[in-house]
């Protein structure tokens, strides 16, 4: 081999290795969801879990049977509180063995991504799902959207491919290759028709759908990608060089793509906004006391440990056999890898490193850049605001120009890792993030980890800013074998409260009422066991969100499940039928829907129910309501309407020497809208 060419090989050995080393990380647990970065914000004074709000009173189960719960893939032991599991089904065999990634809902059926490709679930009949199509296309990480006839499919990994095709992409430039968007036609859901994709610099990690008002002709995808920058050669106008070297660097923007909806085969990227502007990079809070032991213990067998934003990591084992794998497959060699391969790999990592990371600051003197990347953004269309998760940053942005988004305020904490995913409550007036401190792939839940890190962190918005209330953290500890972290969820319809359901992936699933963001608190759960008892294996709840009447959760290794609430002391059966009269046409985990509900009278019964816990009103008069409400319901007509009316202006004027007088006033508004839909 000639100077030159061994030269030559120097440079692109590194660039071939990131690529590997995406893929690698995430399947050897190095980190799931988001991989690569590990930025934290500005420094804040750290805050212990908050209490239960005032007048809420749970009982949880003592001791917490969360823990120590017995291993297992499909026979793990199981803990629930307050919620009912109503099937597990396990993945089709195809997927077996492969992580399901996020959900999208459309009419009955539930749609779960998989790296290798997508599952149609009807869940029409929610105790025995039934799959109707099994589509195999790898390309991690499969994250999903749908709109009308339209379903969207997010691809980041090297490996996927235009065609769907199974056998990967070996090179390191290919016109075969995809990162990016994938559109299916699914007018015939049993039947799936690949219609277009839409690549991009990055690839696809997330993406939103923002159906925007007043536009009934297009739908926008936000596209987040988080991965390297792929070649000029496979993609014109890629560029990942430094903003003050290359104004057009795929580096710090989004990509906005337009769908026409009557021809989804020419969308195409319209906008490029870059929203990350004079952001600097956080500080970041250091690793864990379990994680310094775990380094040290790594360093001194010899491990690869791996510096990403100023934190020391160890390689997984998986990660590093395929590494060494490929670089014996460069040299020409066959064979284990030898001492020379080793070394090789120990010296390319930072460079591979720097590569996923971005730009740094070269001078030294100050600090380095922003985020390069949001993971999640979150468009709330109803109220022309969307959250958006971005890495070291928590974002409120304008998307009244759905082409052209812009950051209106940023937050930053020292305690968060990695901002991920965000969440409004139903009236816009405060915003959930989620950490997903070491990537999904690493457990954050162990008892000695600190209560402030890899937990939510709720703001109210006060104008265009956000002010920081309160952190909320499962409260049960779990073991070193299971990952576990901040993760997906969504609010449930409870009317005149804020109430989430939310992914831990091996943490299970926790329902969390955050009406008083100060003072956020869990009512239910429900979690197993580790996949693998003695060691780390990727498992536990993706994603779970509430879609008309039930809880869908995507498990990661084992399947679907699905959930319903029941009664407890922390919510009513009155409070359920209110939230399940609420019927969705689809669901998206980005696309945030505002709630608004039927006149019923369980919605009175609800608010009822509301004053009652917390003593908004007078026990005397609670009772005289309802015995009121329950006569109207007896009634029909004119009568119904006129008893309704009476009883209406009646709480009115209870409003003014309630406990609570907001509350009295929505509930008189409940009663009159039922005198007015002739209920």
């Amino acid at each position: 081999m000639s100077a030159v060419t061994k030269e030559r090989d120097s440079i692109r050995r590194p660039a071939r290795l990131a690529r590997l080393l995406v893929g690698a990380i995430a399947m050897g647990g190095f980190a799931g969801c988001a991989y690569q970065s590990t930025q934290t914000g500005m420094a804040t004074a750290p805050v212990s879990p908050a209490a239960a709000p005032t007048g809420l009173q749970v009982n949880p189960p003592t001791p917490d049977p969360r823990v120590g719960l017995a291993p297992g893939m499909f026979d793990a032991g199981e803990a629930i509180w307050n919620l009912n599991l109503v099937s597990t089904t396990p993945p089709p065999d195809p997927f077996v063995g492969e992580s399901n990634s996020d959900l999208a809902f459309t009419g009955p059926y539930a749609i779960q991504g998989n790296y290798d490709g997508i599952q149609i679930w009807d869940i029409s009949d929610p105790a025995d799902p039934v799959s109707v199509v099994t589509y195999v296309c790898p390309a991690s990480q499969s994250d999903v959207s749908v709109y009308a006839h339209l379903l969207f499919v997010s691809g980041e990994g090297f490996g996927g491919r235009l065609d769907c095709g199974e056998q990967g992409v070996e090179e390191a430039v290919s016109h075969d290759r995809l990162r990016g968007i994938r559109i299916f036609d699914i007018s015939d859901i049993t039947a799936p028709e690949y219609v277009a994709n839409v690549q991009t610099c990055r690839g696809s990690h997330t993406h939103t759908v923002l159906e925007h008002p007043g536009d009934d002709e297009n739908v926008y995808i936000y596209v987040s990608g988080s991965a390297p920058v792929r070649p000029a050669e496979e993609l014109a106008g890629c560029s990942a060089g430094p903003p003050d070297e290359d104004p057009n660097t795929a580096l710090f923007r989004l990509e906005v793509i337009r769908v026409p909806l009557a021809d989804p085969a020419s969308a195409t990227v319209v906008s490029s906004p870059r929203i990350f502007e004079d952001l600097v990079a956080p500080p970041t809070h250091g690793p864990a006391p379990d994680d310094l032991a775990a380094i040290e213990a790594a360093r001194e067998r010899g491990a690869f440990i791996v510096e990403v934003m100023g934190q020391e990591m160890v390689l997984p084992d998986q990660a590093v056999t395929q590494l060494l794998g490929q670089i014996v497959a460069q040299r020409g060699g066959e064979g284990p890898p030898t001492a020379a391969d080793s070394a090789a790999l120990r010296q390319a990592l930072p460079m591979i490193v720097a590569q996923m990371a971005g730009p740094g600051d070269e001078e030294g003197d100050g600090p380095g850049p922003g985020p390069t990347q949001c993971h999640d953004i979150t468009v709330y269309p109803a109220i022309g605001l969307a959250g958006g998760a971005c890495e070291g940053y928590g974002m409120l942005l304008d998307i009244s120009d759905p082409e052209n988004p812009r950051r209106l305020s940023a937050v930053a904490d020292s305690n968060f890792s990695y901002w991920h995913s965000a969440t409004f409550n139903n009236d816009g007036t405060a915003i959930l993030f989620t950490d997903e401190w070491g990537g999904g792939g690493s457990p954050k839940c162990r008892a000695s980890d600190p209560m402030e890190w890899g937990a939510n962190a709720i703001f109210t918005i006060e104008g265009t800013e956000m002010q920081f209330q309160s952190y909320f953290k499962l409260p049960a500890p779990q073991t070193p074998e299971e990952n576990c972290v901040a993760h997906n969820g969504s609010l449930i319809p409870i009317p005149g409260r804020d109430i989430m359901i939310q992914g831990w992936y091996q943490g299970g699933i926790s329902l969390i009422d955050w009406t008083d963001p100060t003072d956020p608190v869990e009512i239910a759960y429900f979690d197993r066991g580790p996949v693998d008892g003695s060691r780390m294996r990727m498992g536990g709840s993706w994603s779970v969100y509430w879609y008309n009447g039930v809880i869908v959760n995507s498990e990661i290794a084992r399947g679907l499940d699905v959930l319903e609430l029941v009664p407890s002391e922390a919510l009513t059966q009155n409070e359920i039928d209110a939230a399940n009269s609420v019927q969705l046409t689809h669901l998206n985990s980005q696309g945030q829907p505002i709630f608004e509900w039927p006149a019923t009278f369980a919605l009175a019964r609800a608010y009822l129910d509301q004053l009652e816990r917390h003593g908004g009103l007078s026990r005397d008069r609670i009772g005289a309501i309802r015995a009121d409400l329950a006569e109207a319901e007896q009634m029909s007509g004119s009568g119904r309407a006129g008893a309704l009316r009476s009883l209406a202006d009646a709480v009115s004027g209870d409003a003014s020497g309630a406990g609570d007088p907001a509350k009295v006033r929505t509930l008189a508004d409940a009663v009159r809208s039922l005198a007015n839909a002739g209920m």
